[in-house]
């Protein structure tokens, strides 16, 4: 490694330093610091897998990612000049195998160390592939389908022709952002969450003699919603399912408000789509349903907030520094997961996936809403034991159920009168 005084320090980007800030605060987060394993088929030649990881790593800086404490300041910072070691193909018994897999799933240091691992194993039984990325450096959009896609191409012997963009160049253009381009930004997020307020946004707290927060989950299958209905519609299904639990907590909380965050892939022009490395953000959002208006016009507005957030999204450090949406409900809706990838035109059975131990966050409620194989949707929340009781989060899913089938059967009727006020009560 070349010595400090050659190096380049990068600052991290405030939704890195939230993360890892929260991590460190969190010790039992494990912030996907834990890899998938993948079974990769028979036909799958692993040493030519094993050049084309090796091609896609040394071609994207974020894989030289390395954070480390500034020599002069002490401030975490970051560095694109780590080095990186070659995947190789490791032979093994099924034996050793079951033993490595084993200490893998243990958490990995992350200071001034690699942020990713990617390991190849043959077997005399099975070829197996396992990776994992820190998720300040890497998100899902990144991990799971641009690095697959890519190493794919790399696999197949197809060679792209642009140079991949830098993410180090991206987090210095961002650093380098004048404070006035920034300052319209800072006054919308601040105007937006300067009320926010536990008693009013977030359901009551109906459970006591509990430690502050202790983890509670629970999971639910929406029985009134199929993805059948957004193909029909046309409706766009992140804004549907946002709207949706809007209604749902300004009914729990009988305020006729929402303040809320909602996580986003931040990748918005097409430079960004082709990069690796951390895109995601989280937009606070808000409304009040004092003001009646149609369901249609609701979730035309609400989708025009998301825009205007969206273009506002570089000035989301002060919502990341200053803990502007600490404690807020948060939402994110993603197409989950199914049980195999296809690499090459064969299945890769996907055999471990990682679970964080405990939120990212310590918010009162994080509602997570996935796409599932068959059609449906489940609904996973991550809520504060100390706040809410199992019963209370089946009434929240409930309630978002029933919402989900008014809106749904509203926009298949074409019924445009249906308002707020008949939604909420």
């Amino acid at each position: 490694m070349e010595g400090f005084a050659t190096k380049k320090f990068y600052p991290l980007r405030p939704v890195q330093r939230w993360l890892v800030d929260t991590h460190f605060n969190k010790a039992k987060s494990t912030m996907m610091n834990i890899g998938a394993l993948f079974k990769m088929a028979h036909a799958i030649d692993m040493d030519r897998l094993a050049e084309a990881i090796n091609h896609v790593v040394n071609t994207h800086d974020i894989f030289r990612c390395r954070f480390i404490f500034h020599p002069e300041t002490s401030d975490l910072c970051q560095i694109f000049d780590g080095e990186i070691e070659p995947v190789k193909v490791e032979h093994i018994s099924d034996a050793e195998f079951n033993e490595r897999f084993d200490k893998l799933r243990e958490p990995y240091r992350i200071i001034n160390k690699p942020l990713w691992r990617m390991y190849l194993f043959q077997t005399p039984t099975s070829k197996y592939f396992f990776a994992d990325f820190y998720h300040a450096v890497m998100d899902g959009v990144a991990s799971s389908y641009l690095l697959w896609r890519e190493i794919e191409l790399a696999y197949r012997g197809r060679e792209k022709k642009n140079p991949p963009p830098s993410y180090a160049d991206y987090v210095e253009a961002e650093a380098a952002i004048p404070p006035e381009e920034l300052a319209e930004g800072h006054a919308y997020w601040k105007n937006m969450l300067a009320h926010f307020d536990k008693k009013k946004h977030l359901p009551p707290v109906k459970v006591s003699g509990v430690a502050p927060w202790t983890q509670g989950t629970f999971d639910y299958t929406f029985k009134n919603i199929y993805n059948e209905f957004f193909r029909q519609t046309r409706i766009n299904e992140n804004n549907f399912f946002l709207g949706a639990t809007m209604l749902t907590l300004a009914k729990l909380t009988g305020t006729k408000e929402a303040m809320m965050s909602c996580v986003n892939n931040g990748r918005t022009t097409m430079t960004e789509r082709r990069m690796m490395g951390l895109m995601l953000e989280q937009f606070p959002c808000a409304w009040d349903f004092h003001e009646d208006i149609t369901l249609f016009d609701f979730l035309s507005k609400l989708e025009g907030q998301m825009r205007i957030g969206t273009n506002y999204r570089k000035s989301l450090d002060i919502v990341y520094n200053d803990g502007l949406e600490d404690d807020c409900v948060s939402f994110i809706f993603q197409k989950n997961i199914n049980n195999e990838f296809v690499f090459c035109d064969y299945p890769a059975e996907i055999v471990y996936l990682p679970p964080n131990d405990i939120s990212a966050v310590e918010n009162a409620l994080d509602v997570e809403i996935n796409t599932e194989v068959t059609g449906s949707y489940s609904l996973y929340l991550d809520y504060d034991a100390s706040r809410y009781s199992a019963a209370e989060m089946k009434n929240f899913a409930e309630t978002l159920d029933e919402i989900l089938r008014v809106m749904k059967d509203a926009a298949l009727n074409k019924d445009t009168t249906i308002r707020t006020s008949e939604i909420i009560g």
